[in-house]
């Protein structure tokens, strides 16, 4: 018995025939079960060591190696969730077992439990590594997403699933970063494999539904999120992503079901944020204003609670922004930077209307459509790094000691770095982060022939959009409407201040007057850019690209004149907002009266 356990590693075929021979003399013998189980399993037939090992735990129900190799049968066939039950059972019985420990944080990661799938891999540290430079690679795999270079992460994980090619969390960390680089196709496979195995897991259901949103999938994305709703009805974030489709409507049956999660004292805050930023939606949609801004206002002011958000502390670092990147600053530096002319940055508030520009743009033959790209602001981070500061504005003063020479290199930097984004060889591509417009003074040394495009929207319309939005990630700024105007207004004096150092070098689209007058102000924009004319541009709905912010839906219809009003079934609750703008309401290009 002993020999043909060796033989496992070696020749699981061999071992399964003396397994089975050992059966032919004592029949129901629980060793040689096992033996035979496993031998099958890695010839590859998880089915067959099922059928053996399923009769063979109802009478050793407390044997930790068979619920082990149970485990590993069921993920063979892509039954996972009853596959986390085995390993977890498992561990139960025998903790100090370094391999269920692995194979279950790999199965807890894949479902999007990273508390859990972490705190097992470091009981398998503890109990034994089963390989140091397989389990180190995956953590640099990870390390490399969470500092926004999704191009070595990529790297990193294909390594690790050449050598474990079913490995769950190397395949759920894959579709994360697939996605992240606009490789969605690929992803969204990716996650309809993991869902096969992991057909109950609500997280997973999610980020699946949240691809197929991006790839414009609109009802199967809708129906990922049902899924997800199925699993855990007291997932907030599913209910706000069907929220977050702008053309979704709920159903009496959906706005009950949330309340009744509601008024579950146990609810955690951040599904019960969830459910009042989806009720919110909901009401609105039923034209009940009241109740919706009570909704988005107790969503909103459950984040805010919750964030260290210092509108002061913005308006500083604004402030000293003006004061370092002055005009006499650039000129010094003029003729610095990578001359490459291929980024279009538009820049601005979030909800000014950026998505509809990138697409506008990204119609056109020679401009290629990309995402919210993280890369300025984490050149602007590792520079404020080399002063050893968290200050937004420090940077400049790192960015004054830099050579022509360092600062082209900034600029081919961030090229290089953004290519992975890149899937066709047209010659100029968007980088559509709206916060980049803290950035522009580096933008300007580091990339000086770039372009950049301010995507303006009227203040009360474009704050209240973002008061009703709730974000990922970031913009922390948007759950308050005091801190809304101010930051508002900061983004505003900015802009300013570079409109007067960096004459004509931003131009401005006007979100009402682009409404109005479609074709002017696309010809004006592609003027701008130097590129043609092209009718395609005026067809932008028709642009089949993913799409990945909360525009995704609206830009793939024609252009309508509902958004632009819409704030108005709110105004009597934005007397914050109408205090903290004053004169920049009145000042508004095209302004309707307040």
């Amino acid at each position: 018995m002993a020999h043909a356990s060796r033989l496992l590693d070696a020749d699981p075929a061999l071992a399964a025939e003396q397994a089975q021979e050992i059966l032919n003399v004592v029949p129901k013998y629980p060793p040689a079960i096992l033996l035979l189980a496993t031998a099958r399993r890695r010839t590859g037939n998880p089915r067959a060591a099922l059928d053996l090992l399923e009769p063979l735990l109802k009478g050793q129900a407390k044997w930790a190696a068979a619920h082990f190799e149970h485990g590993l049968a069921l993920a063979g066939v892509g039954r996972g969730d009853e596959a986390i039950q085995a390993l977890q059972k498992t561990v139960s019985l025998k903790p100090d077992h370094p391999e269920v420990w692995r194979h279950l944080a790999d199965h807890l990661l894949a479902i999007g439990d990273s508390a859990g799938g972490d705190a097992a891999y470091a009981r398998h540290v503890q109990c034994a590594t089963h390989d140091p430079l397989l389990q180190a690679r995956y953590y640099y795999a990870v390390v490399l997403s969470r500092l926004n270079d999704p191009a070595k992460a990529l790297v990193e994980i294909e390594r690790l699933l050449a050598v474990e090619p079913r490995n769950p969390s190397y395949r759920n960390l894959c579709a994360v970063i697939l996605s992240r680089i606009g490789e969605y196709e690929r992803s969204s496979r990716m996650y309809a494999e993991l869902l096969a195995e992991y057909p109950a897991n609500a997280k997973v259901w999610l980020s699946y539904g949240h691809v197929l949103k991006t790839q414009g999938r609109q009802q199967e994305g809708i129906d990922a999120y049902r899924r997800s709703i199925a699993r855990d009805p007291a997932f907030g974030e599913a209910y706000w992503s069907l929220a977050n489709f702008k053309t979704f409507r709920f159903t009496a049956d959906d706005v009950s079901a949330m309340h009744a999660k509601l008024a579950q004292p146990e609810l955690d805050d951040v599904n019960r944020l969830h459910f009042h930023f989806a009720l919110g939606k909901a009401y609105e949609d039923a034209g009940d204003y009241a109740q919706s801004f009570g909704q988005y206002a107790k969503g909103n002011a459950l984040h805010r609670a919750g964030s260290r958000y210092n509108a002061e502390l913005n308006t500083m670092r604004c402030k000293r922004l003006k004061e370092n990147f002055s005009r006499d600053f650039f000129e010094q530096r003029a003729g610095s930077g990578c001359a490459a002319p291929d980024p279009i940055f538009i820049v601005g508030m979030p909800r000014s209307g950026s998505t509809l520009l990138e697409q506008v743009l990204s119609s056109h033959p020679s401009v290629e459509g990309t995402m919210e790209l993280p890369d300025v602001i984490s050149l602007a981070k590792d520079l404020r790094a080399q002063a050893d500061s968290d200050e937004i504005a420090v940077y400049a003063e790192v960015l004054a000691t830099k050579s022509a020479t360092e600062l082209r290199e900034l600029g081919e930097q961030y090229i290089e770095r953004t290519r992975v984004h890149r899937k066709t060889n047209r010659p100029f591509f968007i980088d559509k982060m709206p916060n980049n417009f803290l950035h522009i003074g580096m933008i300007q040394l580091v990339l000086p022939n770039a372009k950049i495009i301010d995507a303006r929207r009227h203040p009360l319309s474009c704050c209240f959009s973002n008061f009703k939005q709730h974000y990922a990630r970031g913009q922390s700024f948007s759950y308050d409407l005091n801190d809304m105007g101010r930051f508002y207004r900061d983004y505003v004096e900015l802009m300013a201040h570079f409109d007067q150092v960096l004459p004509g070098r931003i131009h401005r689209v006007i979100y009402e007057r682009t409404v109005e007058d479609t074709e002017a102000v696309v010809r004006s924009l592609l003027n701008y850019c130097g590129l043609p004319f092209e009718p395609a541009c005026l067809r932008f709905f028709e642009n089949e690209r993913p799409v990945r912010t909360a525009s995704s839906e609206q830009v793939r219809q024609p252009i309508y004149r509902d958004g632009i009003e819409q704030w108005r079934n709110y105004e009597q609750w934005l007397d914050p907002l109408k205090a903290l703008l004053g004169p920049m309401l009145d000042a508004y290009p095209d302004a309707p009266a307040c």
